[in-house]
């Protein structure tokens, strides 16, 4: 069902406003310098929800080949449109635990914050302030792959970034390969999605943790977290953050190498 007048001017409201978030200037920088740890020429990259790709650009700048998936059409064009590289292959598919199809709720006036989460999706404005006014309006049927299959298609990736609105657990179920270093999207009063990232993460390997609040770019932690050190972390609340992601090192990961670990009982 096509959009009514007024709804594609919410969308294109909300369009300009992620642009300038994602797209201001200085941005591209800081995010080529957290992600330098992490990618190396020649390296392949997943950006598993890349809405308007300013992550892709960064990996991409990087030297890394990417593999962008991006459901929504609107938002896919954009990317299109911001990114011409031969560097980048942007899939219109959502990933989820197995191959199919699902639906995705859009928010017409907010269109990066729409998921395919049934279930976060009724409570988070209940849990979170910041998505009282978070709407739902249009639902759109994707196709579906999973990290798996990307994987045999692709080639492994030296880093995954997932970003799909409650959505990430059942990402994670889609992938059996422990990959060199992972990023998934938390948020404050859903933190049970995190602790089910975790479970998944943990049962692909030795992992160490950290994580970034909200859109900054330093890590919280000056050391790695263990599991458990990360599980105590978001089970006392996440330092009541909005929202953030949560980054993720294979225990031989070389980013490591300079970082102690911290103890299971020490944050």
């Amino acid at each position: 069902m096509p959009f009514s007048t007024l709804q594609q001017l919410r969308s294109a409201s909300g369009l300009a406003r992620s642009l300038f978030i994602y797209w201001r200037p200085g941005r591209q920088r800081s995010l080529k310098r957290l992600y330098q740890p992490f990618l190396a020429p020649g390296d392949i990259a997943f950006d598993v929800g890349a809405h308007l790709g300013d992550r892709s650009a960064a990996f991409q700048a990087l030297g890394a080949q990417v593999i962008a998936l991006e459901p929504q059409p609107v938002l896919a064009k954009w990317f299109q449109r911001l990114l011409k590289s031969p560097h980048i292959t942007l899939l219109p598919m959502a990933v989820g635990p197995e191959p199919g199809h699902a639906d995705i709720a859009i928010s017409v006036g907010n269109p990066t914050l729409s998921t395919l989460a049934t279930e976060w999706r009724s409570q988070v404005g209940e849990r979170n302030p910041g998505f009282q006014r978070v709407r739902w309006e249009h639902t759109l049927q994707v196709e579906m792959t999973t990290l798996d299959a990307l994987i045999e298609r692709f080639g492994e990736p030296r880093f995954i970034k997932i970003d799909v609105e409650g959505f990430e657990a059942e990402v994670l179920q889609g992938l059996s390969h422990p990959v060199a270093a992972l990023s998934v999207e938390f948020v404050a009063g859903m933190l049970d999605v995190s602790h089910a990232c975790l479970e998944q993460i943990n049962r692909l390997g030795d992992y160490r943790f950290n994580a970034i609040a909200g859109e900054q770019r330093q890590f919280r932690f000056d050391t790695w977290l263990t599991p458990d050190a990360m599980a105590t972390w978001l089970a006392e609340g996440a330092e009541q953050l909005a929202s953030g992601d949560i980054y993720a090192c294979r225990s031989n990961h070389p980013l490591l190498a300079s970082s102690r670990t911290a103890p299971s009982a020490s944050l």
